[in-house]
């Protein structure tokens, strides 16, 4: 019961967590705080990519400090994306990811990453992958289609070149999604 009500009060997006829950809104069953709603598209799938691109809601206090609202919203996005645009991260750094003086650099969990790129495409099941390396399916599935691995920025369901070091290569993250596509046939 606890954990349900600590949910309904937690930004599904930037993970910002309200003793209250005033300053969140529900849309189309997700739970967003009032600066990730206004940044967020209207189309419900386009929502749902939006909500999975995390970012940390210590970035966003900017925002909450001084207040933003939908008429400074484009004002700000274009900001966002100009950092995007320049290969700058836009959200947490993924596992096997550390930021070391504001650039994204590979860290101890890198050859996991790779491993589980190799493992997979080896023929190991999401379900194996997920108790071997003692995360959740879903994470697995997070790494295995993250392009920042691939030393991209994904923001605004646009893919730029990022800043950063990739941990695998385009052909080996090419096969992997090849091979999540002839799986969902």
């Amino acid at each position: 019961m606890q954990e349900q009500e600590n949910k309904k009060n937690k930004c599904e997006k930037c993970g910002y967590y309200s003793l209250t829950g005033k300053d969140l809104v529900s849309r189309n069953n997700a739970v967003l705080c009032s600066i990730c709603d206004t940044f967020a598209p209207e189309d419900a799938i386009k929502l749902d990519s939006f909500i999975e691109e995390k970012i940390d809601w210590k970035q966003l206090e900017t925002f909450r400090k001084f207040g933003v609202n939908k008429a400074s919203h484009s004002i700000h996005k274009k900001g966002m994306i100009t950092r995007a645009k320049e290969g700058n991260l836009m959200a947490r750094p993924p596992f096997g990811y550390s930021v070391s003086e504001g650039k994204l650099i590979p860290n101890e969990n890198a050859e996991n990453v790779r491993l589980i790129f190799k493992e997979f495409i080896e023929g190991k099941s999401l379900n194996q992958l997920s108790q071997t390396y003692n995360l959740s399916v879903n994470g697995i599935k997070k790494i295995l289609k993250n392009f920042t691995y691939i030393g991209k920025i994904k923001f605004n369901n646009e893919i730029h070149s990022g800043n950063h070091q990739p941990i695998i290569s385009n052909d080996l993250f090419n096969e992997v999604q090849k091979k999540f596509e002839s799986n969902s046939k």
